[in-house]
């Protein structure tokens, strides 16, 4: 359902730039197109000021979604391709194991072909993440904060742009994409979208790997293949290919 701009009093330009879906008047009196993506949808309402968003601040819930949709964009690339190159051959078969066997989901699998035993890795992991997640937060709360610790002598290169969301500079943006800002908010709507898409994608991998027990490559191509008989409603019918 798309709610006309006319309903709520929204500038003609505003609806040449975003389609409204499941707009309100509360909700279009703080979305009001100035975010990349932004579609006036809160039916919640956790993006209103007024009602700081269960005790989270919009800022927040903006620039987390950035983080998770990024994470997730990454988290589906890594999912298929090693069923992509398994299935062309340029990976051996061993190593080509469906995502939800590689230790993530422990009754599912164990991968041992690891250069460490599972403890290990994760622990390795926990120490990692935990140092690039809290200087991450410290960039949140203190934008450029980064750029001014002592890093190595790499300091500089993580100025940024003064939003933690879209640092840029040298290492955030090497490739020196948006050079105006037409083509910055541009890409910021399509990073948005596809991000949205892929938390979408994380979560139908995962349902699909409890009621399948299959990889998201196997699954197209038995959708493929036989639409009528392998479907969601199927799947859902016989759980775990049953």
């Amino acid at each position: 359902m798309i709610i006309h701009y006319y309903d709520f009093g929204c500038s003609k330009t505003d609806a040449k730039n975003r389609r409204l879906w499941f707009a309100s008047n509360q909700s279009l009196s703080y979305l009001n197109g100035e975010l990349p993506g932004d579609y006036g949808f809160d039916p919640l309402g956790m993006y209103d000021p007024d009602g700081m968003g269960f005790a989270v601040s919009a800022s927040w819930l903006r620039y987390a979604e950035i983080i998770h949709a990024r994470w997730a964009m990454l988290g589906v690339v890594g999912c298929i391709t090693p069923e992509i190159l398994g299935a062309i051959g340029v990976i051996p078969s061993e190593t080509a194991i469906n995502w939800f066997k590689t230790g993530v989901i422990p009754p599912a699998g164990n991968y041992s072909q690891y250069w460490s035993d599972p403890y290990t890795i994760f622990f390795v992991e926990v120490i990692l993440m935990q140092f690039a997640e809290l200087r991450r937060f410290q960039d949140y709360r203190n934008p450029g904060s980064q750029g001014r610790q002592y890093f190595i002598g790499l300091e500089k290169i993580f100025c940024g742009s003064g939003d933690p969301a879209y640092p840029g500079g040298p290492f955030f943006n090497m490739l020196g994409l948006g050079k105006n800002e037409t083509d910055m908010n541009d890409l910021k709507l399509k990073e948005i979208k596809n991000g949205r898409l892929a938390m979408l994608s994380m979560f139908g991998f995962g349902a699909q790997a409890v009621l399948t027990g299959k990889g998201p490559l196997e699954n197209l191509i038995d959708h493929l293949s036989d639409p009528v008989n392998c479907n969601i409603l199927t799947n859902f019918s016989h759980p775990f290919g049953q």
